[in-house]
C-alpha cells in the first residue's frame, strides 16, 4: 500500500516530497567536504538520485522518511530531515531513528532543531511511536547539541561501532541519543 508523503510546516520551514528540481542542491550539499565531515565520503550525483528514490520508497512503505527541507519565506531548498527504521541491527533495533542533514549555508539557524521537532511530533503523536533514537560520531558536536536541544538523552552504555563501517574505521564508533514518548 502506498502512502502520500504528508507536508509538515513549522514557522519558517515546508518538509515536503521530493521533487525532481531538488536534486542539483541536494547534489551540491552531500559534495560539501563540511557538510560530510562526518560521513563516510562525499555522494556523488548518482548516489543522491538512489538517495531520494530510497527515501520515495520509504515514505511510499511506511507513511514517513526523510523529507525535503525548504524555506517558507523563498520555496528555498536548505535540506534533509526525517525519520526512517533504522537500516541494521544493533542492540537498540528495531527502532525509528531522527537524522538531518542541512545544506552548510544554512547552518546556525535552528533549522535542524525546528524540523526535527516536527518530525518527533509526528512520531509520537500520529504514528504512535513510543521512541526514537538518534546517533553519531563522537566528534560530530553540532548534531549532537540538535539531539540534546529536542530533550534526547545519551547513556554511554549505549554507544556503539556503527555495523556499516569495518573495523577500525575512523567513524566507526557512534554515540547514541534517546528519546521517549
Amino acid at each position: 500500500m502506498s502512502h502520500p508523503t504528508p507536508i509538515l510546516t513549522t514557522p519558517r520551514l515546508r518538509l515536503r516530497g521530493w521533487q525532481a528540481g531538488d536534486l542539483p542542491a541536494f547534489a551540491a550539499m552531500n559534495a560539501d567536504p563540511v557538510v560530510r565531515e562526518f560521513f563516510p565520503g562525499l555522494m556523488t550525483r548518482e548516489e543522491c538520485e538512489a538517495m531520494i528514490a530510497r527515501v520515495t520508497d520509504h515514505f511510499d512503505r511506511d507513511g514517513f522518511g526523510f523529507w525535503a527541507v525548504e524555506l517558507l519565506a523563498t520555496g528555498q531548498f536548505i535540506g534533509m530531515v526525517g525519520l526512517q527504521n533504522v537500516p541494521f541491527e544493533s542492540h537498540f533495533t528495531p527502532n525509528v531513528e531522527i537524522g538531518w542533514r542541512i545544506a552548510r549555508e544554512f547552518w546556525g539557524n535552528g533549522y535542524a532543531t525546528e524540523a526535527a521537532q516536527a518530525c518527533l511530533d509526528l512520531g509520537f503523536q500520529t504514528l504512535g511511536l513510543k521512541e526514537i533514537v538518534a546517533f553519531t560520531v563522537p566528534a560530530n558536536l553540532r548534531s549532537r547539541a540538535v539531539m540534546e536541544r529536542l530533550g534526547m538523552t545519551r547513556n554511554p552504555e549505549d554507544d556503539f561501532d556503527h555495523p556499516s563501517l569495518s573495523k577500525g574505521h575512523p567513524l566507526e564508533r557512534h554515540v547514541l541519543y534517546r528519546i521517549r514518548k
